[in-house]
């Protein structure tokens, strides 16, 4: 049996100015394989993730894609640009909700199967020097918070990466050149958060 893992997302998911075998989703999948050898064999993560979507442009995006029947994995990071474009916290977490049930059923209803990654803090990188990176923290919070009950309202798993990324967001090694999104070192954080986890359920 080959195992297949589908990830949502935005910029975060696709790995924006890093190469893609950098993502988190490829680098999960490398450490899976590691971890399991020839016990379990993996798919390349398939990924539907644009740079600037939001809650709503993944759902369009997502009724317009064909997908496999059923994914033995998922996972779910969206919320950031919703936060940038100031849109309300209570239609996301409608939209955030739509996400999931999607996700939950992608799986086969192996909620279990379901990770949900938190949203980064973006205030904290260079890119944001001149914008007020309380008030940008206090919002992603918000949002973090509603992602957190619901997922775990929905069963799934809530990974928490935005406490250690707030710490590497002004270090260059873990910045990629736009001073702004992750570099390959800072999702192999999270890819190590995720495979744990992966690992457990599998």
């Amino acid at each position: 049996m080959t195992y297949s893992y589908l990830a949502l997302g935005d910029s975060y998911t696709i790995g924006e100015q890093v190469p893609f075998y950098d993502n988190f989703p490829n680098q999960t999948i490398q450490l899976l394989r590691a971890h399991f050898g020839q016990e379990k064999q993996f798919s390349s993560a398939e990924i539907i993730a644009k740079t600037g979507w939001t809650t709503d442009e993944l759902l369009v995006q997502m009724s317009q894609t064909h997908f496999l029947p059923q994914y033995d994995l998922v996972s779910l990071l969206i919320g950031v640009n919703n936060q940038y474009r100031g849109y309300s916290l209570d239609v996301y977490k409608t939209e955030f909700t739509l996400l999931l049930n999607k996700a939950i059923a992608f799986s086969g209803g192996n909620n279990n199967r379901v990770f949900v990654l938190s949203i980064p803090d973006w205030g904290v990188t260079p890119f944001a020097a001149d914008r007020d990176a309380s008030k940008i923290a206090t919002e992603i919070d918000a949002f973090n918070l509603a992602c957190k009950e619901i997922a775990e309202q929905h069963g799934c798993t809530f990974i928490d990466i935005t406490t250690s990324q707030r710490v590497d967001g002004a270090n260059a090694e873990f910045l990629a050149e736009d001073k702004l999104h992750p570099s390959g070192k800072e999702y192999g954080k999270w890819a190590e958060q995720l495979h744990k986890k992966m690992v457990q359920v599998l």
